[in-house]
């Protein structure tokens, strides 16, 4: 049955994706940046919607009066990354405008990639790690004086569920150079959608979303330590089974 699921939802995106994106392509001129972004965001409701409804891959947000209780001041987001899952359900469910930081090459991707062009997200070469933290500390800083909240995910890439990559400092540092609050979250998305996995399992994906932390007379090292510390801590309550 998952696999039959799992096959139904990959034909859906075979067909959705492509007229979405002609879609987007076509509005697009004659919407403003904020329309733009909640007309594609749509296309991350329907997938999240049918997720549930058809893979039964349920979600759980634990702590978003954490966001909310900072709605109106500049937020760099740190976030667990274990599938393409939470990519997809944040744009979805959280409550402000975000802009990701992603490799340029997912701009290449048919449809999907050139949607996601017409928006102002930040994107770089992770080749030339130079030139990437200086495109993310330079958008980054215009992205956050527009009202956006940044989304990073630290560990650069995808990692299977129950591991952990070393924590990169671009994200702590944005904020520490613009006195941004950093939100962490943890979440155990690849125990429903691993790494690149076909199958599609059923389940609850649990979003913990931290307090926010201050980066106030704090390096970015040092913030960088505070918020892995408290992501790596909350895996550990939230998906348990993982680590031991």
């Amino acid at each position: 049955m998952v696999f039959v699921r799992s096959t139904l939802f990959a034909l859906f995106l075979l067909i959705f994706t492509p007229i979405w994106s002609v879609l987007c392509m076509l509005a697009f001129p004659f919407l403003s940046p904020e329309n733009r972004y909640r007309f594609i965001g749509l296309w991350n409701k329907v997938v999240i919607w049918l997720l549930w409804h058809l893979c039964d891959i349920h979600y759980e947000i634990r702590g978003m009066e954490h966001m909310h209780a900072v709605l109106d001041q500049p937020v760099v987001i740190l976030s667990k990354h274990q599938s393409a899952y939470e990519t997809i359900a944040y744009i979805a469910l959280l409550p402000k405008q975000l802009c990701f930081v992603f490799k340029r090459e997912l701009l290449w991707i048919p449809f999907f990639g050139w949607a996601l062009a017409l928006l102002k997200m930040i994107h770089i070469n992770r080749a030339n790690k130079q030139t990437a933290a200086l495109s993310v500390a330079s958008q980054g800083r215009k992205r956050l004086s527009e009202g956006k909240w940044i989304m990073l995910f630290p560990e650069g890439t995808r990692t299977p569920r129950g591991s952990t990559k070393p924590y990169r400092k671009g994200g702590a540092r944005l904020a520490s150079a613009t006195g941004a609050l950093v939100i962490p979250i943890a979440h155990n998305a690849g125990s429903c959608w691993p790494k690149n996995s076909f199958l599609k399992k059923p389940g609850t994906v649990i979003f913990s979303i931290g307090p926010a932390i201050t980066s106030e007379g704090k390096s970015g090292e040092q913030l960088q330590q505070e918020v892995e510390g408290w992501i790596e801590t909350e895996m550990r309550v939230i998906d348990p089974s993982a680590y031991k």
